[in-house]
């Protein structure tokens, strides 16, 4: 069997900007790095069972994203600024703090392989500026806020976001 490597540019991340109860899943749009960490919590585990090695043990574990690209806005409307829904989204999230600015998303992969999560999130946001040649950045954290749920079975996610 002869294997491929998998892209990067297949993740894909969705907020959802309606309720719990009725989600809309909201792409974001314009990213051009996404990377998923997962921290982990040891604790020391040895005994005496075996003195000659030492043991650990995983107490908690924490997920976060770490996410950046261009930001963007509606390119048929050159007189009115309509920021993608998406990226305006995080950013007014990446605003608020304390009760409401914990948000709904969900992550996967767009290629087929089944990394598929859900969870809420904090926003951690930053952007704007740079040099005189260069495009509008964003950028942003979100730090997941407990669990996150594995979606399974794989649902087809690649019709529900267009």
């Amino acid at each position: 069997m002869s294997t491929r490597s998998l892209l990067a540019s297949a993740w894909a991340l969705d907020v959802n900007t309606g309720t719990s109860d009725d989600p809309e899943w909201t792409p974001i749009k314009g990213m051009s790095s996404f990377k998923e960490t997962i921290d982990s919590t040891m604790e020391d585990d040895s005994d005496f069972d075996d003195p000659e090695w030492g043991s650990d043990e995983v107490t908690q574990r924490k997920w976060r994203l770490e996410c950046e690209g261009k930001r963007k806005r509606d390119a048929d409307n050159e007189t009115t600024f309509t920021p993608d829904p998406g990226q305006e989204f995080i950013r007014r999230a990446g605003n608020r703090v304390g009760v409401g600015s914990g948000i709904e998303i969900r992550y996967y992969r767009r290629d087929g392989a089944p990394d598929a999560w859900q969870g809420r999130a904090n926003v951690q946001y930053g952007g704007g500026g740079g040099a005189t040649t260069a495009l509008e950045p964003f950028n942003f954290t979100l730090g997941g806020r407990g669990s996150r749920t594995e979606l399974t079975p794989y649902p087809d996610l690649e019709t529900e976001t267009e």
